[in-house]
């Protein structure tokens, strides 16, 4: 058994041309898991991830600031305590909106394929 404590966990910067911005970091929740890849990802005021979809589910426990999901069909403001779940192949992004900044929880199955679908 571990037990973390998430304000000690070290914040990395995450570059990556998924972003719409450069101020984004991850917190690796659980490391060495075989099955499990946890993290919390920090969005800035206004960033966030391009229309992606992967080849397992995603799932997003809301935890601070005020950001925005969206799919092809929908966009909705979430806040903390919401949790999101995209289905595998789901179409999607998610971020800040632009006058929060913002944190969730990601849970995906390691081994989840990432596909970026929008430049």
């Amino acid at each position: 058994m571990r037990i973390l404590k998430i304000n000690e966990i070290p914040k990395e910067p995450l570059v990556n041309p998924l972003f719409t911005g450069s101020d984004v970091t991850r917190q690796s929740l659980v490391s060495g898991s075989k099955d499990l890849s946890v993290g919390i990802v920090n969005f800035g005021r206004g960033v966030r991830n391009k229309f992606h979809r992967h080849d397992g589910d995603q799932v997003l426990i809301i935890i601070a600031g005020r950001g925005m999901v969206a799919t092809e069909a929908e966009k909705r403001i979430v806040t903390m305590g919401e949790i999101v779940v995209f289905p595998a192949g789901e179409k999607h992004w998610h971020g800040a909106i632009q006058d929060s900044e913002f944190s969730h929880i990601v849970i995906t199955r390691v081994g989840v394929k990432l596909t970026q679908l929008e430049d």
